[in-house]
């Protein structure tokens, strides 16, 4: 997926921005609030979500690259962010699990319906 996003953002001369986002420990299975200890859990994720981003925009040799690693539900998060960039274009990965998630994933199914621009879906995982 990363290399779909640095092709179009080379073809295009485009800012590219990399987004991690930690969906809350606590609330994933109890949908309540999260107490201290899952956020201090969340915290130590998202440090070292951080690091591997950091590993992963050197990687690619995307030391011009925006970085945001944030604790949140997903899709909020990403729509958050791009709204905040002005963004002209989500590249998103998809699984795609079964009926409309077949072809998006819930994620970026979310993505897509609440983006406030165009959104790429692109396939992750086998055969990508």
């Amino acid at each position: 997926m990363i290399e779909k996003a640095i092709e179009l953002q080379q073809q295009n001369g485009a800012k590219l921005s990399l987004i991690h986002v930690v969906e809350y420990s606590g609330t994933m299975y109890t949908g309540e609030i999260p107490l201290p200890e899952d956020l201090n859990l969340d915290q130590r994720i998202a440090e070292q979500a951080e690091i591997k981003l950091e590993q992963l925009a050197e990687r690619h040799q995307l030391s011009e690259s925006t970085r945001f690693v944030e604790i949140g539900t997903p899709k909020r998060e990403i729509i958050r962010i791009a709204n905040d960039q002005d963004a002209d274009l989500i590249v998103i990965g998809s699984h795609g699990r079964h009926g409309l998630q077949l072809l998006l994933g819930s994620t970026a199914n979310g993505v897509l319906h609440l983006a406030p621009c165009d959104v790429l879906a692109v396939r992750v995982g086998k055969g990508s």
